[in-house]
């Protein structure tokens, strides 16, 4: 244990994971979870903002940039908590698709005029829709274009589907083809390519892959094989995901950063991994790509939870990627989260102690401290800092369970995967009652902001548990628990889609970096408020959970 704790005090660079893992730097962003019942009565609905911007249309048509022979289709609809309405149009001339004549109108909350963003301001006027040159040698210029843009590749299935569209996206509007092929590589990956051609003389106005990733499998250390989504890149693929943000995993090639004053001035390299058939690893560490493939797959899984569960589109909320670096140092007993690169790092570890800490509850541990670093800033010390290692371990949990990897079930075990027999129990941290790793507290007392803060975590992780499971013995996925209440209470748990849904509103909405476990009480109460009313059974469960854990 003292061999762990000195290398999470010493190693270099941003504060890291091993025993329990990294630190942070925040900010904050507000993305927050609302529930169907929190719209203010009154509140315009979908039906209400589409009527008011079809009136809007009628008045304004000429300002707008609308003529007759053009039609309208609403695409979709944005309605603010204060009642304000942006209604987004798809835009044709004479039936044929106009690229690039999409347009936004912005609505008071009386569904009064305020504004419109339009994507061309140009007429759209042709006078003529018959077009020039034929589909067919549309369709053949396009399929030229899909097998040079792949060239080195054999491409068979190969299809081509032309539209008639009018470009208003590249200068003055202009009849055009679009044509999207769409064909297989030798493996059977997909491949795919849109072109725009001019109608009327066969010029190529413009041409862009229709498919940013293939569909792979990886053989990971810890999850079985699982499915990725990489990148073509002549003939290979790289490790790269343009579904989610360009996110990738490198070598680092067991070299460590150069840090100086928490300022690394010499980073180790994370060169992209690459593979031929687009089937990555072998299942075992004597790969180097299998570790890569857990670390891709953890990410992914990441993303998958904070978008699909709430709303969140990447770690920051705009949508772009991060990366991981695997392989760092020699028998690297750790894993980190790093604001300044926005990037998370995997050790081998020891293979004593630790495996390669690329398990997938580790994965969301690591990117959820990202999240914690954009919205609520919780400061790496203190009471805070314990609410801020637990966010992590919180959301590691939750990304592990939405996952539903039958090879690593959802547990409320942290890190179960990748402690070996010399580390002497079977999880680096527990969730039902933190006590069992020897260190951390599973109630409150005056005494915990003087903990290490992978200590001070047991009291969030002990509500949480409670608040998402109820106290007493229970099993959940083949692992028992059996977690105890501080002040002898029982505790009636309300499942661990409200727990994320009330801990992450709370994060982004209602903590700030100075929350203490007080002030965390209270930023979870007015999350379970906001999503379920005062008075609900969930507020109810929330402020008993939090008693239970000594926090009053």
């Amino acid at each position: 244990m003292s061999r762990i704790r000195q290398i999470r005090q010493h190693a270099p660079g941003p504060r890291r994971l091993a025993t329990a893992t990294v630190a942070v730097t925040t900010a904050t962003l507000l993305t927050a979870v609302i529930s169907p019942t929190a719209d203010a009565v009154g509140r315009p609905t979908r039906a209400t903002a589409i009527e008011n911007a079809a009136s809007v249309l009628l008045e304004r048509a000429a300002a707008l940039g609308l003529t007759a022979p053009q039609g309208t289709k609403v695409r979709d609809v944005v309605v603010d908590r204060d009642g304000a309405q942006h209604v987004r149009y798809d835009r044709t001339y004479r039936q044929l698709p106009v690229l690039g004549g999409d347009f936004v109108v912005h609505l008071a909350s009386d569904g009064s005029y305020r504004g419109a963003d339009r994507a061309t301001r140009d007429a759209i006027s042709l006078a003529s829709i018959t077009p020039e040159l034929s589909a067919s040698k549309a369709a053949g210029l396009a399929v030229n274009a899909l097998r040079v843009a792949n060239a080195g590749r054999t491409l068979k299935k190969v299809t081509a589907r032309p539209r008639l569209v009018v470009d208003a996206l590249h200068g003055a509007p202009k009849l055009a083809w679009r044509t999207d092929t769409v064909a297989q590589d030798s493996l059977g990956n997909p491949v795919a390519r849109t072109v725009l051609t001019d109608a009327r003389t066969g010029a190529r106005i413009d041409a862009w892959d229709a498919i940013e990733t293939a569909t792979g499998d990886g053989r990971s250390l810890y999850g079985g094989t699982v499915p990725l989504q990489t990148t073509g890149s002549g003939s290979t693929y790289q490790l790269k995901d343009a579904t989610r943000g360009n996110t990738y995993t490198g070598d680092a090639a067991n070299k460590t950063d150069l840090c100086v004053v928490g300022i690394c001035v010499n980073r180790a390299p994370a060169t992209v991994f690459t593979d031929a058939d687009n089937h990555w690893g072998t299942g075992t560490a004597s790969d180097r790509a299998s570790a890569a493939v857990d670390a891709q797959y953890g990410t992914d899984q990441t993303w998958d939870y904070y978008k699909d569960v709430h709303g969140r589109n990447g770690i920051a909320g705009d949508g772009k990627g991060s990366y991981n670096r695997v392989h760092y140092g020699a028998a690297y007993n750790n894993a980190f989260w790093d604001d300044s690169c926005f990037c998370m790092t995997y050790g081998d570890g020891d293979g004593a102690t630790f495996g390669p800490l690329v398990s997938l509850d580790v994965a969301g541990h690591e990117m959820s401290h990202g999240v914690t670093s954009k919205t609520a800033a919780l400061t790496y010390s203190g009471e805070s800092g314990g609410l801020n290692e637990a966010t992590s371990d919180i959301f590691g949990t939750l990304v592990e369970f939405h996952a539903g990897n039958a090879q690593d079930p959802g547990d409320y075990l942290i890190g179960e995967k990748i402690v070996r027999s010399g580390f002497g129990r079977d999880a680096l941290r527990y969730m039902d009652k933190p006590s069992k790793d020897g260190n951390s507290a599973d109630c409150w007392s005056g005494s915990v902001a003087d903990l290490d803060v992978h200590y001070s975590s047991g009291v969030a992780n002990h509500f949480a548990f409670l608040l998402a499971e109820g106290s007493g013995a229970r099993t959940v996925n083949g692992v028992g628990y059996n977690s105890p209440t501080c002040d002898g209470s029982t505790v009636a748990g309300i499942g661990r889609d409200k727990l994320g849904a009330i801990w992450y509103r709370a994060l982004t909405v209602h903590m700030t970096s100075s929350t203490n476990y007080a002030g965390a009480r209270t930023a979870t109460l007015n999350a379970a408020k906001d999503l379920y009313g005062a008075g609900s059974t969930e507020y109810d469960a929330v402020a008993a959970a939090w008693s239970a854990v000594g926090v009053r």
